[in-house]
């Protein structure tokens, strides 16, 4: 039986990290910090910040809110502190139909 590997996952991401999975300025992401009560990332002694798997999911709401969608600031938080789990299912879906989006685009190049 072949040895499968498992992928390991990260505990903790760097703020340089997190700002180049979403193509932002790391001080965009100390702003939100600031502006989100969701975001509470961990500091380290030196006094980096660690984001955890939750942090980053919360980081892609508000990015999916104020980048995709346009909301203000202020909207994103009004958004998030009504209903946040629609807001995610919504994320959901629309990435989901971007991968198929893509999926169909290249199977017609194809053709």
């Amino acid at each position: 039986m072949p040895y499968k590997e498992k992928s390991i996952e990260k505990l903790y991401y760097s703020i340089g990290e997190v700002a180049q999975k979403f193509d932002v300025n790391v001080s965009l992401l100390r702003y939100w910090e600031k502006e989100f009560d969701i975001l509470k990332p961990k500091k380290n002694k030196k006094g980096n910040r660690l984001f955890t798997k939750v942090d980053v999911e919360n980081i892609e709401v508000i990015y999916h809110l104020v980048k995709e969608r346009g909301f203000t600031l202020e909207g994103a938080k009004k958004k998030l502190s009504e209903n946040k789990s629609d807001t995610v299912e919504n994320m959901e879906i629309v990435n989901r139909l971007k991968k198929i989006k893509e999926f169909l685009l290249n199977l017609s190049s194809e053709l």
